[in-house]
């Protein structure tokens, strides 16, 4: 019997920044066996747990950090970096860019970078909350559609 339940692992595979619900659906229609609506809900559950945190704790974050040099020279690399991957889309469609850049099921576009990304742009936190759940929601949708559908492949192949 595992030590951490698999709906307790997928939850903390999902909140992991890099990884999020693009790794934590695979992990649950593969490895686990789970049911599409519940992976996808448990996943989706997951990658917004850290949304709120980054979203208000952020500003006092850069704030204290940023008097540490090591840590002001990673914000400064993280925001232009986090700037470049994201102003063409933000600049164009505001928080419905901020919703797409969420769902591209691509590694660091997810949930955790949106969050980032709404805090330099400078939208209200509600707003982005919403945008940002609605890019997790269709990242969640994609992601659940290739792993289900890849699934079911397998399983007529006989793999």
């Amino acid at each position: 019997m595992p030590i951490v339940p698999p709906w307790l692992s997928i939850i903390f595979i999902a909140a992991l920044p890099i990884i999020e619900l693009r790794g934590a659906l695979p992990v649950a229609a593969l490895i686990y066996g789970m049911p599409w609506y519940e992976a996808v809900g448990l996943s989706i559950l997951g990658n917004m747990l850290p949304v709120p945190f980054i979203l208000w704790g952020m500003p006092l974050a850069e704030k204290v950090l940023r008097k540490i040099q090591v840590f002001d020279r990673f914000f400064n690399w993280l925001f232009a970096r986090t700037r470049r991957k994201a102003e063409d889309t933000i600049r164009i469609y505001g928080l419905i860019g901020l919703a797409i850049f969420v769902a591209i099921p691509l590694p660091a576009t997810g949930a955790w970078t949106g969050s980032l990304v709404a805090y330099l742009f400078g939208f209200k936190k509600s707003q982005a909350l919403l945008s940002i759940f609605a890019g997790v929601v269709a990242a969640g949708a994609i992601v659940a559609a290739i792993c289900y559908l890849f699934k079911g492949f397998l399983w007529v192949v006989g793999v």
